[in-house]
């Protein structure tokens, strides 16, 4: 028989519910950090895309004027977007 004496000298981090919450929210801690960091890379992303759309749209404008006209699609497309 195991005796009542063992488990109550066992310290608290060698219990695996203790150890398992300390893994478990160092993980989501990192985690935390992760998204914040992927958050504000796509967020840049999106600022240049948004700039670089900008920026073509004002070369068109400014060209011949043969680009897609503000009024409907792109010449040569449908307006369902099917290409039929």
């Amino acid at each position: 028989m195991i005796s009542s004496g063992t488990s109550q000298n066992a310290s608290l981090l060698a219990q695996p519910g203790t150890v398992a919450f300390l893994v478990i929210f160092a993980m989501g801690v990192a985690l935390f950090f992760v998204f914040r960091s992927m958050a504000r890379h796509l967020r840049k992303v999106n600022l240049a895309a948004r700039d670089e759309a900008q920026e073509r749209f004002e070369r068109e404008r400014a060209g011949a004027g043969g680009g897609p006209s503000a009024d409907g699609p792109p010449s040569g497309g449908s307006a369902t977007g099917t290409g039929t």
